[in-house]
């Protein structure tokens, strides 16, 4: 039952993003912000900590996912270190994720040719 609801959860996500795209004149990267900050937020005020609870990884990966990521971090780094674990806590609670981001966005830069659009 776990992964239907995972799926379901994360689908719903996705659906959103692309109206958002689809019916709005928001570009991508808009979107991502809007997302990051929206998991940020909503973690903020206690909504998406149930939202995890239910979809497991269907609201952990997608981009709110991030967002609550970094927001979690930064909660438990100010409980351990005051004002600096702000700034500190959320990119050591998102480390692993950002550095296999650019790990694996190098290594597909060097294996493939990637050409733009004219």
């Amino acid at each position: 039952m776990g992964y239907i609801q995972a799926f379901i959860v994360g689908g719903i996500i996705c659906v959103i993003g692309q109206l958002l795209m689809d019916g709005t004149r928001l570009t991508s990267p808009y979107v991502l912000i809007i997302f990051v900050t929206s998991g940020v937020i909503l973690t903020a005020v206690g909504l998406y900590e149930p939202l995890v609870n239910f979809a497991g990884a269907g609201a952990t990966i997608p981009l709110p996912g991030f967002g609550y990521s970094l927001a979690k971090g930064a909660f438990k780094g100010v409980n351990e270190q005051g004002l600096l674990g702000a700034f500190t806590g959320g990119v050591k609670a998102t480390s692993g994720g950002i550095t296999a981001a650019i790990v694996f966005g190098y290594l597909m830069a060097i294996l493939f040719n990637a050409k733009t659009k004219p």
